[in-house]
């Protein structure tokens, strides 16, 4: 067997992930005794919750550390259950459920079940980096949707439906967005609800920064919608973000009870169940007051106002604030240079690591992440200002 042919057809357009490398490089800088400033990271900051732990440290003591049922606990998907009808109005009973080893693991596992070999795609971009290379792995073909800064980097209902085929057989929503931070109104959603319902196409909508939304807005789930649309919607979440429990790897969907099964049936071949120990503490992490969460955000935006205001005293760079999630991503096109170049010189140059736009769609953009300290947070924009007055 030739080398060059070892491999699976399936992995040749399928890319790295760019947020991994930067981080990756970053890491190494710091390892080495730089004093690296990390705008890259998508993880809060924040420790998580020493009730979590114990939790965990209590599964642990008492040998809660065998298999579980492969989509999850009984205990965490009625927690579950009730977190989406307590949260999003959403009724999804427990065997709708499936808790998988973090969102990501829930929407490749809804791509996987959900996409044959030539279904079409559609996501808007900027998108996250892994949504395009999930579709190649699935053996689908990604089609991207341009939004523009003018509506805060969401999809109109008028784009969507002009880019749906016969082809088209799944739209990816995100809202809050990585990484514009843009988030959908009701009416939004309502049109765009109504468009996939009378075309038949299927929505995965990643609500994993559903508790990070700033400016007194409110999450709306597309699930809730209609009852069309709620039959042809799966809603992805996780601890990660809202519980600071990213390294825990847990997420979970609810969907329709055939794709729920199908997706059953596709994690007791592959993962099994997630670490038992996690999801006690996930149970426990749910049935908690939302204090965490509505502390995380009120220091989130804090944060955010901080970034927004230095950045607008920044020759070169342009942006929409967000309005939700913890990124801001800038435009970049007046510095004369690419995404990976502007990302790979400041973080040689001024040790400040932040993520290109290259990998989310938009090479003249990059992606500053305020989730880190504000010391921090101040030492690299003062780090990135000077760069960039000097560039």
């Amino acid at each position: 067997m030739r080398i060059e042919t070892r491999l699976a057809a399936r992995l040749k357009n399928v890319s790295p992930s760019t947020t991994l490398a930067i981080t990756s490089k970053a890491k190494k800088l710091k390892a080495e005794g730089k004093d690296v400033v990390n705008f890259a990271a998508g993880e809060p900051d924040f420790d998580t919750p020493d009730f979590i732990k114990t939790a965990a440290i209590e599964a642990i003591d008492s040998g809660f550390t065998k298999y579980t049922p492969s989509t999850g606990t009984p205990e965490l998907k009625q927690l579950i259950s009730k977190k989406f009808k307590k949260d999003n109005d959403l009724d999804y009973q427990p065997e709708q459920i499936v808790v998988s080893c973090g969102a990501k693991h829930s929407i490749f596992n809804t791509l996987m079940v959900l996409v044959n070999p030539g279904d079409e795609v559609l996501i808007p971009s900027p998108y996250w980096v892994s949504y395009p290379e999930m579709v190649r792995l699935c053996e689908g073909t990604p089609r991207f949707i341009r939004t523009q800064e003018k509506d805060n980097f969401r999809v109109t209902p008028k784009e969507l439906e002009k880019h749906i085929s016969g082809k088209t057989k799944v739209f990816i929503l995100n809202s809050p967005s990585n990484p514009t931070g843009s988030v959908y109104k009701l009416a939004e959603l309502k049109e765009i609800a109504r468009i996939c319902a009378e075309k038949k196409v299927l929505v995965v909508s990643d609500e994993i920064y559903e508790k990070l939304i700033y400016g007194g807005l409110r999450h709306e789930s597309i699930a809730g919608i209609s009852e069309a649309i709620y039959n042809l919607c799966v809603t992805v979440n996780g601890m990660s973000k809202s519980y600071s429990m990213t390294g825990w790897r847990i997420g979970y969907l609810g969907a329709p009870k055939d794709i729920a099964e199908a997706i059953s049936r596709l994690q007791d071949h592959s993962t099994s169940n997630p670490t038992s120990i996690a999801q006690k503490a996930a149970a426990a992490a749910l049935e908690a007051p939302d204090d965490f969460s509505k502390k995380l955000c009120q220091e989130f935006q804090k944060r955010r106002d901080y970034c927004a205001s230095r950045l607008k005293a920044i020759k070169k760079i342009t942006f929409v604030p967000p309005q939700g999630a913890f990124y801001i991503f800038c435009d970049i096109s007046d510095t004369g240079l690419d995404s990976n170049t502007f990302a790979s010189r400041l973080l040689e140059e001024r040790f400040v690591a932040l993520i290109p736009g290259d990998g989310f769609g938009r090479d003249d953009y990059i992606r500053i992440s305020f989730a880190t300290g504000l010391d921090q947070i101040k030492k690299g924009m003062d780090r990135l200002e000077d760069w960039l007055n000097k560039l």
